[in-house]
């Protein structure tokens, strides 16, 4: 009976590991393989080793909160198989509203729907998991608004990250030992741009492993009956990898329908951004979605992007004749011409850049957060009323 139960859980966390990969996957690695830096085969490579690594170091503290912090309980092997089932149920919902899943929010809700059934809740340690989902998207987004408004076009202006046609590298077989070099059309400038694009990936994908192994891995770790951490890392590492290596390449050539629509730069902005910011709140062990702090730091660089043309004064006193100039949402998306200098703040920008509102959609970001809201809130109820019908299992 035990084993038995052990396989059912193991296949529910190869079910969710394989959904996180698909998503995951594709926003660290879609604007790498759009700009045809790495293919869709090395990136999901290379993303499964470095999930494997955030996983295997960070990710063990997110762990210890999913699976001791949450309820003054041991999860029991039956109980996490069936919070398994409650986040793969959650996944499937945000996937048929076609928005990216907080996995580690709907995780946590169901965990904490046992903690109220059971009255095995530490509401000190949800508190203060819920405050920090709370103060992340604010976070995210004014990080990203600063950089929109102050470091993006400058940046911008100086770094132009393009890719010519050919190998990236050489090897030069005129001497005794073959030695590397630049392709027949790979400048310097082009080798930097292109390394610090892998780097940044990298980065990215350790965050994602350090944030999302722990949801496949902790519901099956607790109890005599249920798998030691690190085999647990493993099988999750595995499914998320599966799930890079295959239904990731169609999210790969989309990037969830919103970084496809800027350029590689700011992707790259966005990238670290929200990967810092996931990577800090890992390590503090407290579960939180890389989704979330990606999708903020969006919406902040295309609105600090798109106020340019006021001043931070006019912005707050609202001038009666600053009412008039019209500012137009997601102006991210244009970039300004090699040598062009962008207009100091408070000018107007050229009418090209003042392009690309569908970056910053209200009704997009609504969607979103009230996924955020629905899917923990979900999985929470759903959670509860089961192991009260069922308190044994727990």
């Amino acid at each position: 009976m035990v084993e038995t139960v052990l396989l059912v859980g193991i296949v529910a966390s190869i079910f969710v590991g394989f959904n996180i990969g698909g998503s995951s996957t594709g926003i660290t690695w879609g604007p790498s393989v759009g700009a045809g830096i790495v293919t869709k085969t090395t990136a999901a490579a290379v993303m499964t080793f470095f999930v494997f690594l955030g996983g295997w170091t960070v990710g063990r503290n997110v762990m210890d909160t999913l699976s001791e912090g949450i309820v003054t309980i041991d999860l029991t092997l039956t109980a996490g198989v069936a919070v398994l089932f409650f986040i793969g149920l959650g996944i499937l919902v945000a996937n048929i509203f076609g928005v990216p899943v907080p996995t580690s929010m709907t995780t946590v809700g169901a965990i904490a729907g046992l903690g109220l059934a059971t009255d095995t809740l530490n509401y000190e340690t949800v508190a203060w998991i819920i405050s920090w989902w709370i103060v992340t998207p604010i976070v995210g987004f004014w990080a990203g608004g600063i950089i929109g408004r102050y470091i993006y076009p400058w940046v911008n202006r100086r770094v132009q990250i393009e890719t010519s046609d050919g190998p990236l590298l050489a090897f030069d077989r005129s001497g005794a030992v073959p030695t590397p070099t630049l392709g027949p059309n790979t400048t310097r400038v082009e080798l930097a741009t292109t390394a610090l694009v892998l780097v940044i990936g990298c980065y990215m994908a350790f965050s994602a492993g350090a944030s999302n192994v722990p949801n496949a891995a902790a519901p099956l770790v607790g109890g005599v009956d249920g798998l030691d951490v690190d085999a647990a890392i493993v099988v999750a590492t595995l499914a998320i990898g599966l799930g890079g290596f295959t239904i990731a390449r169609r999210t790969m050539e989309s990037v969830g329908g919103e970084l496809s629509d800027i350029p590689l730069l700011a992707a790259l902005f966005v990238m670290v951004t929200a990967s810092t910011i996931t990577t800090l709140l890992s390590w503090a062990g407290i579960p939180i979605s890389l989704v979330m702090a990606t999708v903020m730091t969006i919406v902040g660089i295309g609105w600090g992007r798109a106020t340019r043309p006021i001043t931070v004064r006019e912005a707050v006193t609202r001038e009666p004749e600053i009412e008039e100039r019209e500012i137009e949402l997601g102006a991210i998306v244009a970039e300004e011409k090699e040598g062009e200098e962008a207009p100091p703040i408070g000018e107007e920008e050229p009418e090209e850049v003042l392009r690309g509102e569908d970056l910053f959609n209200p009704r997009a970001v609504i969607k979103y957060v009230s996924m955020w809201i629905i899917g923990p809130s979900m999985s929470t109820i759903l959670a509860y009323g089961f192991f009260l019908l069922l308190p044994g299992i727990a």
